[in-house]
Formats: C-alpha cells, sequence, structure tokens
C-alpha cells in the first residue's frame, strides 16, 4: 500500500485496502480478547484479598465468553486454502427453462451473500438461457476466507415450487449444481506441463451492438490428461482471458487431485460412496410449505425468501462446525 503507483489501479487499491482493513479488524480483536482474558485473570486474584469483586468477575466472564464465542467462527477455518479467493461455477440441471431460473437465483443468492462480506466478484464466463435464466456460469470471488466461506455451497441444490413457466400451474423440482473451488496463485505441487494443454482461441460472445468483442479474445484451455475444459471470455485482452482460465484450471485440477485422495482414504477406510447427480445438499422448498433444509447438517430455515435473498449466514455457519466435527472424527 506504501508503493508509489498503489493508486494507479483504483479498483485494485480498494479491494486491497478492504482485504488489509479486514485483517487488522480480525487482529485487532483477537488482541481484545487476550486482553480480557488478561484483565479477568487479575480481578480473579485480587478476589481472593476482596470478596467484593465477585460479583464484577461473573459480570466479566459473561462479557468476555460472549466475545470469545463470536470469534469461533474463525477457529472453524481450518482447511489449507480456507483463507483463499475462490472461483463457484453454478450449471443448470436437466429440465429447461425452468432449471435455467432456478440458476439464476442461486446465482443472485451467492451473489447477494458475497456483497454482504464485502467480497469483490467477477464473471469469468457464462452461457444465459434463450428463454430465461442461466445454462452456466463461472465467477471469481476475492476476499479474505472467501473460499472459506462459501465452499458450504458445492453441491446439488434441489427447489420445489410451482413454476412460474407453467401455465396449469403445477408444482415442479429443480435441480442446480455448485462448484466452489480455491484460487492458488503457486502450488508447487501441481505441475502443469505445456504439451498437456490444447489453447484455442475464438471469438468471445455478447449482445450485439458495440459490447461485441470483433477479435478472437477469448480463451478455451483443453487439460488432454483430464479431458477438464475451462474458457473465458469477459475480457477485452487475449492474455487476461488465458490468465484467468489458467487460474481455473488450475484450481479444478487442484480440486480434482483432493477429491482422489480422499476417495482413496474411504476405499481404504471402507467408506466409499460414489458421488450421484440426485444426492442434493439442500433442498428449498417453495410449496406446499416453506423450508430451506440443509440435508448434511440437518440445519433448516423457514423463510426461503430471505435465504434466496442472500441471508445464508446460518447455513454456513452450520456447515463449517459440521465439517469440522466430521474432519476430526
Amino acid at each position: 500500500m506504501s508503493a508509489t503507483d498503489f493508486w494507479k489501479d483504483p479498483e485494485n487499491a480498494k479491494y486491497i485496502n478492504q482485504k488489509y482493513e479486514s485483517l487488522r479488524n480480525e487482529i485487532d480483536t483477537w488482541e481484545k480478547i487476550s486482553h480480557d482474558v488478561y484483565e479477568l485473570k487479575e480481578i480473579a486474584l485480587l478476589s481472593h484479598k476482596d470478596e467484593s469483586l465477585g460479583n464484577d468477575i461473573e459480570e466479566k466472564y459473561a462479557e468476555y465468553l460472549k466475545n470469545f464465542r463470536s470469534l469461533e467462527f474463525f477457529v472453524l477455518f481450518s482447511g489449507k486454502y480456507d483463507r483463499n479467493d475462490a472461483i463457484f461455477a453454478i450449471h443448470a440441471g436437466a429440465g429447461g427453462v425452468e432449471a435455467q431460473d432456478w440458476a439464476e437465483m442461486l446465482l443472485r443468492m451467492i451473489l447477494r451473500y458475497c456483497e454482504g462480506k464485502g467480497f469483490r466478484t467477477k464473471v469469468i464466463d457464462e452461457s444465459r438461457g434463450q428463454e430465461a435464466g442461466i445454462k452456466s456460469i463461472v465467477v471469481e470471488v476475492s476476499g479474505n476466507y472467501a473460499y472459506g466461506y462459501l465452499r458450504s455451497e458445492a453441491g446439488v441444490h434441489r427447489l420445489v415450487r410451482i413454476s412460474p413457466y407453467d401455465a396449469e400451474k403445477m408444482r415442479h423440482t429443480s435441480f442446480a449444481l455448485v462448484e466452489v473451488l480455491p484460487q492458488i496463485a503457486d502450488d508447487k505441487d501441481l505441475e502443469i506441463k505445456s504439451e498437456d494443454l490444447r489453447i484455442d482461441v475464438f471469438r468471445a460472445g455478447g449482445h450485439g451492438g458495440q459490447s461485441v468483442n470483433r477479435t478472437d479474445s477469448a480463451v478455451r484451455i483443453t487439460h488432454i490428461p483430464s479431458g477438464i475444459v475451462v474458457k473465458c471470455q469477459n475480457e477485452r485482452s487475449q492474455h487476461q482471458n488465458k490468465d484467468i482460465a489458467m487460474r481455473y484450471l488450475k484450481a479444478k485440477l487442484l480440486k480434482l487431485e483432493e477429491e482422489r485422495k480422499g476417495r482413496e482414504m474411504k476405499e481404504i477406510r471402507g467408506e466409499f460412496h460414489s458421488a450421484e447427480w440426485g444426492s442434493q445438499i439442500r433442498s428449498y422448498v417453495l410449496q406446499p410449505y416453506k423450508l430451506v433444509k440443509d440435508h448434511r447438517t440437518e440445519y433448516e430455515e423457514n423463510d426461503p425468501d430471505a435465504i434466496l435473498n442472500g441471508n445464508i449466514s446460518g447455513f454456513v455457519e452450520a456447515y463449517l462446525k459440521w465439517n469440522s466435527k466430521n474432519s476430526k472424527s
């Protein structure tokens, strides 16, 4: 921040400043807790000489305990990449416009949550539905603990509602898949050989008019050994699109390797079960009753409108506690 050219890129400078403030506030809070513990200890020692301090101890203890429990959330971020920026992708399931509309509802929910956390978001790639909604979208998220907060959303999300696209007002069930990946700047354990990559460039799509890119700036990268394909077309520069696509590819390969190791460990312990599309992590029921339930943690709330408006903190915290407990066991 003290560099002379720091403010030449105002958007990036604002983001770094926000990240600094977040880290500074976190450190200040922990230092205050440390001071509170020391002060409580001093009062306890003095209470042996002055019994009237007993009430002070109880009051201080209740206050400090409340403050300390509010920080338990940060202790739950124990994953290697929890502090990192993130990339999330949403893919509509089978069902045409109904599923695509549900995918866009999920996008709005997660973007609203990110906005509330002060995270910066940028669309990498997007494929919109012909009538409404989105077929798929990939978004970069920058912010302190972005991956730690968002990884609770990874999996299949199920919606039950009366479809606004059905003239007969029948109840429909829709699915959408959310992927959440950590962004990694440089992982020595992850080596990508140039001969394993096929890089194609093409003209980026648009809605017409001045926004259409008339050069071959969009980039598609295929990782031949794994068959993973990533693309980015939202930047004007081919170089920028390639850099972003490579970050996305690294994140997907890292996730693939972690999943492979996880499957091997579960097979050794005799716990392996193949993942299937129907094994949703969360259900959002709007009809005939209102309920949002996470099937991993059993946490539920009965205000779907608030949840779909980005108020998912309860589900995030419940997942982190559940995941921490299961990791230890």
